[in-house]
């Protein structure tokens, strides 16, 4: 195996919750660094998510596009969204987005790759599922509202996407760490070779 990521704790002297959110809050810790001195470090807790690379038999990728607000921009995204509650499956999360954003349910699951987001100022993790095996979902579509009332979808090929990615032109993490991973499994060891769509996730564990 090559190099990983190790878990660390440094002690923490004291904590404290200046704001709380709908979803997210914020938690400054009193940190005690490695020479003894002790550092306030301020970071945004949310509760984690899941995205969905949805891939269809013509190889294109399943992509939604919504307002933004904090970056001022419409952005071309994967399905994605937040775990409703502590220890939910992730997979579960991820067949309700793809169920509710696109009206799309998949026959093959499998993870495709895990990241922290912004490490340095937030402990969102993301688990990015490869769905295979496309269709309809049965039944209404699912009522959105506010940003997601005016998200538009598309399908776009995969090597556009990742032309896309290194011109610049596409922002969305999800997205981009998407097209360029599966890029990557399929030059090397093939898709057959990624983890199990329920393998364990030390980031935010769950019960199968």
């Amino acid at each position: 195996m090559g190099i990983q990521d190790t878990p660390e704790e440094w002690q923490v002297t004291a904590t404290t919750t200046p704001f709380t959110g709908n979803k997210t809050s914020v938690r400054t810790d009193q940190v005690v660094m490695p020479d003894g001195s002790v550092h306030g470090r301020d970071y945004q807790v949310h509760p984690g998510s899941v995205a969905v690379l949805a891939i269809d038999e013509d190889d294109q990728v399943l992509v939604v596009r919504q307002y933004r607000h904090p970056v001022r921009m419409r952005l071309w995204e994967i399905p994605a969204g937040l775990l409703d509650v502590p220890g939910e499956n992730p997979l579960h999360a991820a067949q309700r987005e793809l169920y509710e954003e696109a009206h799309v349910k998949a026959e093959e699951w499998r993870v495709l790759t895990d990241v922290y987001t912004t490490p340095g100022g937030c402990d969102e993790a993301v688990r990015i599922f490869l769905a295979r095996g496309l269709s309809e979902a049965e039944g209404e579509r699912f009522a959105v509202s506010e940003e997601e009332a005016d998200m538009e979808q598309a399908r776009i090929p995969l090597p556009e996407l990742v032309r896309s990615v290194i011109a610049g032109d596409l922002h969305n993490n999800c997205l981009v760490v998407g097209v360029l991973a599966l890029t990557a499994v399929r030059a090397g060891d093939g898709v057959d070779s990624l983890r199990p769509a329920e393998a364990p996730w030390p980031a935010r564990p769950f019960e199968v």
